[in-house]
C-alpha cells in the first residue's frame, strides 16, 4: 500500500493539480489547499483502482482530477470503518468521512456523467503532521 501521488488546490471547486509533496498541519489539514481547516475533512483520499474504472469512460484522467489530495495504490479505502487510524509516511491520518456529495460543478460529472469520488473517495483529518510524497508507505495502524 503506497501513495501514487500528491495534488492541492489553492481553490475549492476545480481539481488539483500535482506537487512533489504537501505539508500536513495537525488538526488543519494540507498548507496552501483550499479545503485546509478546522474541520473533519482535511485531506481526501482516492484509490487508483477507482480512477482506473472511469478511464474506461475518459482514458485521460490523472492524478488530481477527481479533487483528491493524496491518490493510492493497494488499499481499498471506501471500506475501511469511519475512526481507522493510517499511517502516511510519518504522518497520522483517521479516517472521518466515507464518500460525500457531489458538488454540482463537478468538472468530471458534467464531462464523463459519473463521478466516482462520491462513493469512494475518503477523508480524513490530520492527527499527525508532516510531509507526504510519491512513494510513501500507507499502513492501517487501527480500525
Amino acid at each position: 500500500m503506497k501513495v501514487l501521488a500528491v495534488s492541492i488546490s489553492e481553490r475549492k471547486g476545480i481539481k488539483k493539480h500535482p506537487v512533489e509533496y504537501i505539508e500536513l498541519i495537525e488538526d488543519y489539514g494540507i498548507d496552501g489547499d483550499a479545503h485546509a481547516g478546522k474541520w473533519h475533512r482535511q485531506v481526501s483520499l482516492l484509490g487508483v483502482e477507482s480512477m482506473e474504472a472511469m478511464k474506461e469512460k475518459l482514458p485521460t484522467l490523472s492524478a488530481g482530477d477527481f479533487a483528491e489530495n493524496i491518490l493510492t495504490e493497494g488499499i481499498v479505502l471506501y471500506k475501511l470503518p469511519i475512526g481507522t487510524i493510517l499511517k502516511v509516511g510519518d504522518c497520522i491520518l483517521e479516517v472521518t468521512q466515507i464518500g460525500k456529495e457531489c458538488h454540482l460543478g463537478c468538472e468530471i460529472r458534467h464531462i464523463v456523467g459519473d463521478c466516482v469520488m462520491p462513493r469512494e473517495g475518503i477523508f480524513t483529518k490530520v492527527i499527525k503532521g508532516g510531509k507526504i510524497k510519491a512513494d510513501d508507505k500507507i499502513e492501517i495502524v487501527e480500525k
